[in-house]
């Protein structure tokens, strides 16, 4: 289709308002092309350098699509264009070559604004890589659009789904609710994390803090919602920054919350843990005889007793050698044996040189200590454990959990917390090292080092609750989130790792204090 003649020589003049019928191409100058202004991209164009790149050597691969607003002389950007508007503008100006000053365009008469605004949301969506704070943004405009030209005064989330799928895009409720979160609650506090891409999963979890976060604050009445919504804002404030991490944030809520409640910060990483995984979470307030008195109540009632995991020194023999891993029958603690004639499957390397299985050793117990000291910080025991270089699995509990968690945590929590201490217990082989190189790490004001000096098994089980093993899956396993149960099973693995290769290579991995001199 080609323009008649007289139509040629109206577009030529500048200052014309010409009616195009909708469908022509024509040759338009860019510099009489506007951008749209509500350009839902606000952040440059990560492709905008190869972009650049490819018009200079190839020119406009296809035309741009314009508008024109009735009574303007100028043309505005239809559906999207506007990084290549930009781009050939500069080129002209850098080279003042006329193969970017004039280009080929496609002509769409006007409609209504909102028209054009959803024509560039439904282009840079076919595109992509559109930051999901622009795409909120764009989204509410549309949203303003809308109510005027309808005139009315709001329109429902499932209005405007509905609304929004008329026009050819597509967008349930529930995502318009997470973009106005974005746009209304997180934008003004929180511009340079949601400008430098956090998308909506970290959006949701932000949502989710925050409603854990005011189901503690409401519970232990510490004030009401705007009370509440002035300490979470000033915190997102305090950690906005691009490289935007959500624990922080969290860290700061909890550290809040515990300071005005007067509660133990361990207290309050539990309940903000149990609240993020939907969970209920009930604190009691007992004491710990009283703590005591139930859990001898609860044996009483016919759950099995475990077995000590603590024996006093024995004559017996475990093994046909008098040490194990390095450890002599007479000074340990007795937790299993290991038969000398029995077969090993070692999945670990064969090292023959003992220096470097050292060294692998030493890396394996510092992942150890990694896996321990997180699992330990996220379930209220994050004081219970200490590094250990260079000897043991590389961490070690330094005493039993606090009367802050047993005083405060329901029956379930408690449960938890308990078993997972004696898990830390077990990879940590705090009842089977020996006692001597164990003891120089420990408080003698510790329950811990009372019981272990004094082979006291009853001290150790009466401080700690003890579950019935068979309830360790459902009181545990089960309970563990997602990141602590993997936490685990890596702590688990490493254990295996490290007992295997300290096998295999004949090192003893609890040295004698005697041994280091």
């Amino acid at each position: 289709m080609t323009l008649s003649d007289s139509l040629v020589e109206k577009l030529a003049d500048e200052s014309a308002v010409v009616s195009i019928p909708s469908g022509f191409i024509t040759r338009v100058e860019v510099m009489r092309i506007q951008s749209y202004a509500r350009n839902p991209r606000r952040q440059e164009n990560p492709e905008y350098e190869r972009i650049k790149a490819s018009i200079r050597a190839e020119g406009l691969d296809q035309p741009l699509v314009v508008t024109q607003e009735p009574g303007q002389s100028d043309y505005v950007l239809q559906a999207g264009g506007n990084t290549r508007l930009r781009i050939l503008k500069e080129l002209y100006q850098e080279t003042g070559d006329d193969r970017f000053l004039r280009v080929d365009c496609l002509f769409k008469p006007w409609a209504h604004e909102s028209q054009l605004l959803f024509a560039h949301l439904r282009e840079n969506e076919l595109r992509g890589s559109l930051p999901f704070i622009d795409k909120a943004h764009a989204v509410f405009e549309a949203k303003a659009l809308l109510e005027a030209e309808l005139l009315v005064d709001t329109l429902s989330q499932r209005q405007l789904e509905a609304l929004f799928h008329e026009r050819g895009f597509s967008l349930s409720h529930s995502m318009i609710s997470k973009m106005g979160y974005a746009v209304h609650i997180l934008w003004p506090v929180m511009p340079h994390a949601l400008s430098a891409g956090l998308g909506r999963p970290q959006i949701e979890k932000i949502r989710s803090l925050e409603r854990a976060a005011l189901q503690i604050w409401q519970r232990r009445c510490l004030g009401d919602k705007p009370a509440f919504e002035l300490v979470f804002t000033e915190l997102c404030r305090r950690y906005d920054n691009a490289d935007w991490d959500i624990q922080p944030l969290r860290s700061a809520l909890e550290n809040e919350i515990a300071e005005e409640s007067e509660q133990s910060i361990q207290v309050i990483r539990l309940e903000m843990a149990a609240y993020l995984a939907g969970n209920s979470f009930v604190a009691i307030d007992s004491k710990a005889d009283e703590f005591e008195d139930s859990s001898a109540a609860g044996l009483e009632k016919g759950e099995n007793t475990p077995e000590p995991l603590l024996a006093l020194p024995t004559a017996g023999v475990v093994n046909d050698s008098d040490e194990l891993n390095g450890c002599k029958e007479s000074d340990c603690i007795i937790y299993g044996a290991i038969e000398s004639n029995s077969t090993t499957t070692v999945d670990t390397p064969s090292l023959s040189d003992k220096n470097e299985a050292l060294s692998d050793i030493d890396s394996l117990r510092t992942r150890m200590w990694d896996c321990a000291s997180v699992l330990a910080e996220r379930n209220g025991l994050g004081d219970r454990v200490i590094p250990l270089a260079n000897q043991g699995l590389g961490f070690l509990l330094c005493d039993v959990p606090g009367a802050q968690l047993t005083e405060t945590l329901d029956e379930e929590m408690l449960g938890q917390v308990s078993s997972l201490w004696w898990q830390l217990a077990a990879c940590s082989e705090v009842t089977v090292a020996p006692v001597e190189t164990l003891i120089p790490h420990l408080n003698k004001d510790c329950v811990l080092y009372q019981a272990l000096a004094s082979q006291d098994a009853a001290l150790l089980f009466g401080s700690v609750w003890t579950l019935d093993p068979g309830h360790i899956g459902s009181q545990l396993w089960q309970q563990l989130n997602e990141e602590d149960w993997l936490q685990l099973l890596e702590m688990m693995t490493l254990y295996r790792s490290i007992k295997r290769l300290a096998l295999e290579t004949g090192q003893a991995l609890w040295a004698s204090p005697e041994d280091k001199h």
